[in-house]
């Protein structure tokens, strides 16, 4: 049966730009970064320190996962800022926010209360666009009537 995510991967346009991005930006660590086959598929992938058991894979879109015309259209909407690759949780918002921010990170939305916590929004080098969200305590607000 299924146990947990593993791996999910993150659409990017510059694999090197990208492992730049995620791990001196945001201080992630490499775990793979190998090249695999005939024809040089590049399989790179990152994760949070402490968290060894999720991965994500920084996959430039190409074969053998789709074909030239699937590539495109998913290259065209990545940097387009029209992909949204997930939530990145933290356990000091105010304080990793500041100190991404100063390392050059571009924040779309600065920190905001929301039922589930608060969240501020940022997008990686290739226009990918994360959640990064520290959970509040005691649970999902639902009594408050939140604004979108």
């Amino acid at each position: 049966m299924i146990k947990g995510l593993a791996i999910t991967t993150v659409w990017v346009l510059d694999q090197d730009r990208a492992k730049e991005f995620y791990t001196e930006k945001l201080g992630l660590e490499v775990r793979t970064d190998m090249t695999m086959g005939e024809g040089g598929m590049r399989w790179l992938t990152v994760g949070a320190p402490g968290q060894p058991d999720v991965e994500l894979t920084l996959m430039v879109p190409g074969p053998p996962a789709m074909d030239p015309e699937s590539a495109e259209m998913m290259r065209k909407l990545v940097a387009k800022g029209a992909l949204g690759a997930g939530v990145l949780a933290t356990d000091d918002i105010h304080g990793d926010y500041k100190k991404l921010k100063e390392r050059g990170v571009e924040f779309l939305q600065e920190p905001q209360e929301r039922p589930y916590g608060t969240e501020a929004l940022f997008r990686d080098d290739s226009g990918n666009w994360f959640s990064f969200t520290q959970r509040r305590e005691g649970g999902l607000d639902v009594e408050r009537d939140w604004a979108c």
